[in-house]
């Protein structure tokens, strides 16, 4: 009955939080659950799900149709490290719909995950939770380059050196009572390369703090973030790969399945060429776009992603002391060496065993630190806000903690165990209200 108990109440948490989350398109959710007709609930045995290392966790999995435990449930098993191979594997039946089906251990700091799985009516149901080994203690496999800084003073100084040449856009169709909406592009790191944003400025005369939003992974389009202009903040959303964002969705969708589709992973064999360095440097453009705006009170600037954007965030604040704070949700780009010493890497997983016989090379395994997070988190020295949760398979926890626990500027973070690689609105709200702290408060 105590295991009961305690999983229905994580299952209210979970059905509560999705119900929500339709409401937060503008954030990145890559990845949420959704609600089924079976639910497989996996729960560790300690509420915050945290041991230290050489202690036993023990998981429990519940099974519900119809919201009442299923009888006779048959449960499929694994056990293991954050996105390693399975150490523990099996296949327990619950009398009940409820039961213990292993446990298992960490001798070093990291993450240990049990994934369940139920076949009913022939159709497969899934849940998982995972254990932290004294997370805090997880350091980096990258090593900072020693011409790292100078790489990246050198990039950042050529490109300054090109005009913005500014093109602005009305939308009249997106702006509001308050709120003046417009497409924006740029000059970016090289001649002829754009830098397109959409931007939202309020319409009253004045000056206001600027937030900057840096795009999760993939191509698509953007609304622009209307609601926090009409707070009074100059709002800029930007793409990175140099292409209008107001298309219509057939043309992002034939570019993903297309000429971009894997673009985390080109000319990865060369720091000068790899995608990425277009990408950085254009979140540096992106500031002196705002820099230019009369409308920016030259005070006030944020910096916030999640996913990729999280990754974008942290560099952004980084590489350009102009940023007054940073908020990043489940960074991706951290540790991506991690693979190289047995254990996990950041998305996109470049070194993990189905890339690594592409990209085991020596001179990709140079590039990656100069675009690794990690290295990035060294030099941060602004006030920043993070949140995430333990179930994290697309950017493995492992991962971003080997970036958070480099961070030497003052952080909060908000932990939530049993998210993955979504929001629950407390997430969101409580990001909001950091920012509207840092931006708005006198």
């Amino acid at each position: 009955m105590i295991i009961r108990e305690k999983m229905r109440k994580q299952y209210h948490r979970t059905v509560c939080g999705l119900a929500f989350l339709s409401l937060i398109p503008q954030l990145p959710v890559a990845g949420q659950p959704v609600k089924q007709a079976i639910d497989v609930i996996v729960s560790a045995d300690r509420p915050d799900w945290t041991y230290a290392v050489g202690e036993k966790a023990t998981f429990s999995v519940m099974v519900l149709q119809h919201q009442v435990p299923l009888a006779s449930a048959t449960v499929t098993f694994e056990i293991a490290p954050d996105k390693m191979e399975p150490v523990h594997k099996g296949t327990v039946k619950l009398a009940d719909g409820t039961g213990i089906v292993g446990s298992g251990t960490l001798d070093k700091p990291g993450f240990l995950r049990c994934t369940a799985i139920v076949e009913v009516d022939g159709v497969t149901y899934r849940g998982l939770a995972t254990a932290a080994y004294s997370p805090q203690a997880i350091r980096p496999t990258v090593e900072m380059p020693a011409d790292f800084k100078a790489f990246w003073n050198q990039a950042i100084t050529e490109a300054s050196r090109l005009p913005l040449d500014t093109r602005t856009t009305l939308m009249p169709d997106r702006c509001t009572e308050s709120v003046n909406v417009y497409q924006v592009n740029v000059q970016s790191h090289q001649p002829g390369n754009r830098l397109y944003a959409i931007v939202c400025i309020p319409k009253k005369e004045g000056v206001y703090p600027a937030l900057l939003h840096v795009p999760g992974s993939g191509i698509l389009g953007f609304d622009g973030d209307i609601k926090n202009a009409e707070k009074g903040i100059i709002t800029v959303q930007i793409g990175i790969h140099g292409i209008p964002l107001d298309m219509p969705s057939q043309v992002y969708t034939n570019l993903t399945r297309g000429a971009l589709k894997g673009y985390p992973l080109f000319n990865l064999d060369h720091r000068d060429r790899y995608y990425y360095k277009r990408v950085y440097l254009g979140c540096i453009r992106a500031v002196d776009y705002i820099y230019s705006l009369p409308q920016f009170n030259k005070q006030k600037l944020a910096v916030e992603g999640g996913s990729q954007g999280g990754a974008l965030a942290i560099v952004t604040a980084a590489l350009d002391s102009r940023v007054n704070y940073v908020a990043a949700l489940y960074p991706a780009l951290c540790d991506l060496t991690g693979y190289l010493h047995g254990r996990a890497g950041g998305w996109p997983h470049m070194f993990n065993a189905t890339n690594l016989p592409f990209n085991n090379t020596p001179e990709k395994r140079r590039t990656a630190p100069y675009f690794d997070v990690v290295n990035f988190a060294r030099m941060v020295q602004i006030p920043g806000f993070y949140t995430w949760g333990y179930n994290d398979e697309v950017c493995p926890p492992t991962s971003y903690y080997a970036a958070f626990n480099e961070l030497s500027a003052p952080k909060e973070l908000l932990l939530v165990q049993e998210t993955g690689h979504w929001l629950y609105p407390k997430q969101v709200e409580a990001i909001d209200n950091w920012l509207a702290r840092q931006l708005l408060d006198n």
